[in-house]
């Protein structure tokens, strides 16, 4: 049933104010105590749900429909199971805020760390020393603080990166994170947090991006580019993932692709690109992630021709015949 139905069900139209406008708000879910409240005496709850008529979903709480459950329901049941001050969190409120694509297995909810919370099935509680901002009608911790769950949980830097990134498509604001992420005392990844989200002159949308930013460019020296360059070309709008004086990086951060020989096919013809006027040169996540060196010589390469010479720097997994500050030269 549609959330919108929910006021016009018979079980909850027979129930007394205010009561059966709380249970609308809860889209149909209800506990034993609200219940009572509205005159539906414990013996009845308890008949309707052996009849199928109702759902106990958690120990004191259930759904007065049959049949599935949407995800709002569940979710508003493990908030009446979890009690006073809980929140949903992490994974579920990311899904609310619209920052990634699918809740999980288990509605994940926040309580105050004194609270005794009994296990549920289908409900992962996470006891905290203090419960971040929440608030709405499926109340949930708010986007900025799900933001920095995740990224303190996030096995690796590109899982952060990523997250970042959705949840500012999603319309999260960086300078709020920010705030946010200076009143945590513990934050995993918090440096990254600031570099990815405290300069939006870098324009990093993708962990790709931030791999070439960070293990590219500054690495060894390059210039620095601009993100996401809007340039109009042949009478066409196009946007480069990362810009130089002449010459534009595309990034493709698909991790496999249908044929096996595409990435050598990269490295010619980019290497064909630089003999044009107009560069464009183009890497995967295996070019970027694999071979970072090899990606800055080429583009310094790039901007050699294009009449910005530009001086390397030899990082650590440069190869050992590489010599420090060694002028560029186009790849032949």
């Amino acid at each position: 049933m549609l959330r919108t139905d929910v006021a016009t069900w018979p079980d909850v139209v027979a129930l007394a104010e205010p009561v059966r406008s709380l249970v609308v708000r809860q889209e149909g879910a209800a506990t034993t105590a609200q219940l009572g409240a509205g005159g539906v005496p414990a013996r009845t709850v308890a008949r309707r749900v052996r009849s199928g008529r109702w759902q106990r979903v958690h120990r004191g709480v259930v759904v007065l429909q049959s049949g599935p459950l949407r995800w709002r329901q569940r979710a508003h049941a493990a908030l009446l199971a979890a009690g006073a001050g809980a929140a949903l969190s992490h994974a579920s409120a990311a899904y609310l805020h619209g920052f990634v694509a699918a809740p999980g297995p288990s509605v994940v909810v926040s309580v105050p760390a004194e609270r005794a919370v009994r296990p549920q099935r289908g409900v992962q509680v996470r006891r905290r020393g203090r419960v971040p901002r929440a608030w709405g009608r499926l109340r949930c911790v708010g986007p900025e603080d799900t933001l920095l769950d995740l990224v303190h949980e996030a096995p690796d830097e590109d899982a952060a990166v990523a997250l970042a990134c959705d949840a500012v498509r999603a319309g999260v604001r960086p300078d709020v994170v920010l705030v946010v992420a200076g009143e945590r005392a513990v934050l995993r990844h918090r440096a990254l947090v600031r570099a990815v989200l405290g300069d939006p002159s870098l324009g990093v949308e993708s962990p790709l991006e931030h791999r070439y930013v960070r293990d590219v460019e500054r690495r060894h020296g390059l210039p620095r580019s601009a993100g996401q360059v809007r340039q109009r070309v042949g009478g066409r709008w196009i946007r480069s993932d990362r810009a130089y004086p002449g010459v534009r990086v595309e990034l493709d951060g698909q991790l496999a692709h249908p044929f096996a020989a595409t990435d050598a096919d990269v490295w010619r013809d980019n290497a064909v690109l630089l003999a044009s006027a107009d560069i464009t040169l183009r890497y995967r996540w295996r070019h970027v992630v694999a071979t970072p060196c090899r990606v800055a010589h080429q583009v310094a390469a790039a901007l050699t021709t294009r009449g910005h010479p530009v001086t390397l720097r030899r990082c650590p997994r440069c190869p050992a015949a590489a010599t420090r500050d060694r002028p560029a030269h186009p790849t032949r």
